[in-house]
């Protein structure tokens, strides 16, 4: 394909890459008069209509993405059943190709690999953009060390239009996170999982999980626990293994709950372990301003602990102080003063802090401490999980009755959520399914389709959309009775009766069959079909067929006339 050129603008001058979704070509824009990388999808893919959609909606909006460590994409096209997105030419190495030269890697240099991708993930959730396939494939390094995270379009189309469909599992299974795998809802926890992944494989030069099969490895993510990195390769800092396991932990609730989170994780890690040591990873001048945030941090933390012990050291004089009045006040009441007093400090305890627990944790803290759980109304909450102890009354470390009851406030969840997606379920399952989500089934609008009865078609608002929990999602539903189309076979240069049995499997019918000679097709094969191979035609139609009888004939030489030849011999007779 190259030398060709897309919308008379991008011009395709070599193939760079070939995946399982699209071809990568380098190109040149004639008007601005650049090299770019011109992505094309698969024919595949764009057979199917929902993926090109999603395709074409989610990589316009990550065209709206800028920022340092994104790729940048600067155009999404089609031009004829070509579909593309131009991008910014990246010139260097994919980081599963540093992986398989270099890992294990310096640890130093995967925290500054991991805090570039952490960075373009940050800014594509703060614009509602969930990668969802991050792996080395789609990380690009730069020859001056700088980190592009690439194929958001791509990565949510083929999540939208296959995955939630229950089709078939698309993509790279050893990074999918384990919510992935099931086909549950994802959230931008489940990119910071995969990140997870591609740091275990860096610093240990393998994935954590692997099998014959997709589906194996899959079962894996959501039933194995991962044999902490630090294990396969002692070398690595503690705070380092620590923070891959929690970022790839089963539990959504357990891993960092943003990207912000991870960077200053990673960028803490770098303090404690001296990572600013003058190596190839910083200039001079950068490794002196990372040792002045240093010396703030370890202040800043000095202070903070100096803090908490005058705060606490005051907190016991004000309690020393009361206890002396009091013990004066029952003096000067006179006999019975020490039994009463005794009685006083023994029913009392601190109300323990039982925030962030499930309601079964502190049932069963209740039970062992000897006092009483009174359940109070579930409320939404930014900072507990759904399930999870947001409030309590008394708040830990309050004074309360021995064996007396405290009262809890279980989280829903963030009061704004993620619009799951729908669109390829059945109506029957929907309300459900939204249900388990948080929101609830509005109106259900019913169209004429080809689809199977009763499919969703679309949604409102669409998947990824931030709403109100208990807010109400609208569907558009098929009614099945809609004229189902198929896609033409390319049916010349076969045989008759396989031309037939090609275009009756694919739901047509064969018409009128004519014969012709052909001096360049043997005899009883297809020379021309009625349409066009790919066009997609209502099933039933005919295809009319020519075939060929092979080449002509040589016409015979006529006998010659018999008068005609005896008035020849007489001629050369008079001769």
């Amino acid at each position: 394909m190259s030398s060709r050129v897309l919308s008379g603008r991008y011009e395709l001058l070599e193939k760079i890459g070939d995946g399982g979704m699209a071809v990568v070509y380098k190109g040149k824009d004639k008007l601005l008069n650049r090299f770019i990388a011109v992505k094309i999808l698969r024919p595949e893919f764009t057979k199917d209509a929902t993926f090109v959609e999603n395709f074409k909606r989610e990589s316009q909006a990550a065209a709206g993405l800028s920022h340092p460590n994104i790729v940048g994409v600067y155009d999404v096209g089609r031009e004829g059943n070509i579909n593309y997105i131009v991008m910014e030419l990246i010139e260097g190495d994919t980081l599963n190709k540093i992986i398989e030269r270099e890992a294990p890697m310096d640890y130093r240099k995967v925290i500054d690999i991991s805090k570039q991708v952490a960075q373009a993930l940050r800014i594509a959730h703060k614009n509602k953009i969930i990668h969802r396939d991050v792996k080395p494939h789609n990380i690009m390094i730069t020859e001056d060390g700088v980190v592009k995270l690439a194929d958001f379009g791509i990565a949510r189309a083929v999540n939208d239009a296959t995955l939630s469909t229950g089709s078939k599992i698309v993509g790279s299974v050893h990074y999918f996170s384990p919510e992935q795998a099931r086909g549950n809802y994802v959230d931008e926890r489940s990119d910071i999982y995969s990140l997870g992944i591609v740091m275990y494989e860096m610093l240990t030069g393998k994935v954590p999980f692997d099998g014959d099969n997709p589906v194996t490895v899959a079962l894996k993510h959501i039933n194995e626990e991962i044999v902490p990195p630090i294990e396969l390769e002692p070398g690595i800092p503690p705070a380092l293994d620590r923070c891959v396991m929690k970022a790839t932990s089963k539990f959504q609730t357990n891993r960092y709950s943003n990207a912000d989170e991870l960077i200053q994780e990673l960028e803490n890690i770098s303090f404690v372990t001296n990572v600013t040591d003058g190596t190839m990873f910083e200039s001079s001048e950068v490794t002196e301003k990372r040792n002045k945030r240093r010396e703030q941090y370890e202040k800043e933390v000095e202070k903070e602990v100096e803090e908490r012990e005058r705060e606490r050291k005051k907190k016991n004089r004000k309690k020393a102080a009361i206890i002396i009045a009091v013990v004066l006040v029952l003096a000067a009441i006179g006999g019975g003063i020490a039994a009463w007093r005794m009685g006083v400090f023994s029913d009392t305890m601190a109300a323990p802090d039982l925030l962030d627990m499930t309601l079964e944790e502190a049932t069963k803290y209740a039970e062992e401490n000897g006092i009483r759980i009174k359940r109070g109304k579930d409320v939404y909450s930014s900072d507990y999980a759904e399930g999870r102890v947001c409030l309590q009354d008394p708040e830990p470390g309050a004074d309360m009755p021995k064996g007396g009851a405290i009262r809890i406030n279980l989280s829903k969840g963030s009061k704004e959520g993620l619009v799951p997606n729908v669109v390829g379920m059945y109506e029957s399952d929907v309300e459900s399914f939204l249900k388990e989500h948080g929101y609830v089934l509005g109106n259900v609008k019913v169209i004429t389709s080809p689809e199977e009865e009763g499919l969703v078609l679309e949604q409102s608002p669409v998947a990824g959309t931030t709403l109100d929990k208990e807010s109400k999602v609208d569907i558009v539903v098929s009614d099945g009775e809609g004229v189902e189309k198929a896609s033409v076979p390319s049916v010349t240069r076969m045989p008759l009766e396989d031309a037939k049995k090609e275009i009756t499997e694919a739901g047509f019918e064969v018409g009128n069959i004519t014969y012709d000679y052909n001096e360049s097709i043997g005899k009883g094969y297809v020379t021309y079909q009625q349409w066009q191979a790919g066009m997609m035609l209502e099933k039933g139609t005919t295809i009319d067929l020519e075939v060929s009888q092979g080449p002509p004939k040589k016409e015979e030489q006529p006998e010659p006339d018999q008068d005609e030849e005896k008035d020849t011999k007489e001629d050369k007779t008079k001769e």
